[in-house]
């Protein structure tokens, strides 16, 4: 029996990586948005800390997904390994 093409699509890494990769994005966005309107409100920072704090959550967000994807990539090797 020949798969799907949608069976087919989610076999794909690539696509795999990118729903993951969707998902996280979904996740850490709300939160570091709810962290900058808190900045920008409660905390009464002033404008600059804001855009600091989001240009830090831009680069911090790259390296913590980077840090999350290459330990899923060791954990599967090793299971493959056995």
């Amino acid at each position: 029996m020949q798969a799907s093409k949608f069976q087919q699509l989610r076999a794909n890494p690539l696509f795999r990586s990118f729903i993951v990769f969707s998902i996280f994005r979904a996740f850490y966005g709300v939160g570091i948005l709810a962290v900058t309107y808190f900045l920008s409100t409660s905390a009464e920072a002033p404008w600059p800390v804001s855009i600091g704090f989001l240009l830090f959550s831009m680069f911090f967000s790259r390296w913590l997904f980077k840090q999350i994807k290459g330990r899923k990539g060791s954990i599967d090797e090793s299971q493959t390994v056995e």
